[in-house]
């Protein structure tokens, strides 16, 4: 076997091939023969799945720093050398199906990196540095250990499809929703109550999987006529934090977003001063906000300042944005084109809108 490998690798130097395959090698250690002198310089493409390995050596991208795509899925690989950030024209990375617990933060340093899958593995959370990776188009990270997700991921503006299936999710960060774009978003059999505000507002979001979900009972209207999975959510359990916010309509009560700080009456005509302010700063500076050095004219603390560039949502009528107070209105599934299609009628869409008279004068239909 050993001397098979020799000779794959011996052939691959030799005729200065760009692909090699050694996958179902039972190779315990990365081959020193791949690292040996000036090592396969040429190589891009290289598959090693189904091994042993636990780790990756630390002069990696010395000896391959052509590689454009590397293939570990189904080893034991514990830990990734920081080194690996050195590999600069490296596109895709498949480290699925093995035993990492961490992933380091010099990831952030593969600005090439278009698709990454860190799919089962022990995971319990990412590198915010993942922000950095502005060229990337695919993110799976299902079957971990994860309870949150970072913020900095909205800044992965080419991210089409992001996947978090069987985790532990009991919240997704609202600047998902300035991913423009994202075209699939899957985070089925998790522990979502609620889904931002703003979800589906973006037109290239249309598939939406969250499925098995079974506290999540409503979904926002913005996702109203996507491709939607939501068999599995809601549930006839009660919930027990009386402080949870939650609207209803006859026997069904959906839980709003802790995202959303106070809710207005349909009776309530004026807005609290803090929103009106909110809102026009928004308005007076929109087009600057999206200047990552772009500072108000004035003192903001930093809780408001971060509002200010992400609001909680954006009003369902009038596209309105909203800082501290939303006025809630429910549509129970069966109203919708949604309900002949999954033949159920727990989970409930949710509108958000700005003002009592938007919420009176929206319907889905329009």
């Amino acid at each position: 076997m050993a001397s098979e490998l020799h000779e794959t690798i011996f052939m691959a130097k030799q005729e200065r091939h760009k692909n090699l395959f050694l996958n179902y090698r039972n190779l315990n250690i990365f081959p020193v023969e791949l690292l040996k002198d000036e090592g396969l310089q040429f190589l891009e493409r290289l598959y090693m799945k189904r091994n042993s390995l636990t780790s990756l050596p630390e002069n990696l991208a010395q000896k391959l720093p052509n590689l454009i795509e590397l293939y570990l899925h189904s080893n034991n690989i514990v830990i990734i050398p920081e080194a690996i950030g050195n590999l600069a024209k490296l596109q895709s990375l498949d480290l699925s199906d093995n035993a990492l617990q961490v992933v380091c933060p010099e990831i952030g340093r593969l600005r090439s990196l278009r698709h990454l899958r860190l799919a089962n593995n022990r995971l319990k959370f990412l590198p915010p540095e993942i922000g950095d990776l502005r060229e990337l188009e695919t993110l799976d990270v299902s079957m971990n250990m994860l309870s949150t997700l970072p913020e900095r991921l909205h800044q992965c503006l080419s991210l089409q499809c992001l996947t978090a299936d069987r985790n532990g999710l009991r919240c997704l960060p609202r600047q998902l929703c300035q991913l423009h774009s994202l075209n699939e978003l899957s985070m089925a059999a998790n522990c979502l109550a609620s889904l931002p505000l703003d979800l589906g507002r973006s037109r290239e979001l249309q598939f939406v999987f969250v499925d098995n979900n079974i506290h999540l009972k409503g979904l926002p209207s913005y996702l109203y006529n996507k491709v939607i999975g939501c068999s599995g959510c809601g549930s006839s359990m009660q919930v027990l934090d009386a402080k949870l916010l939650s609207v209803s309509l006859g026997d069904v009560s959906i839980p709003l977003p802790a995202e959303v700080k106070a809710i207005g009456s349909e009776a309530e005509l004026v807005l609290p001063l803090e929103e009106l302010a909110m809102r026009s700063l928004y308005s007076s500076f929109s087009l600057l906000l999206r200047k990552p050095d772009f500072l108000p004219p004035m003192a903001l603390p930093r809780s408001l300042l971060e509002l200010l560039y992400c609001p909680l949502g954006h009003c369902h009528r009038c596209s309105q944005a909203m800082f501290t107070i939303v006025y809630p209105k429910l549509f129970p599934l069966r109203e919708t084109a949604l309900a002949g299609v999954h033949g159920r009628t727990t989970v409930s869409f949710v509108a958000y809108c700005c003002s009592g008279q938007c919420m009176r004068t929206f319907d889905l239909q329009s």
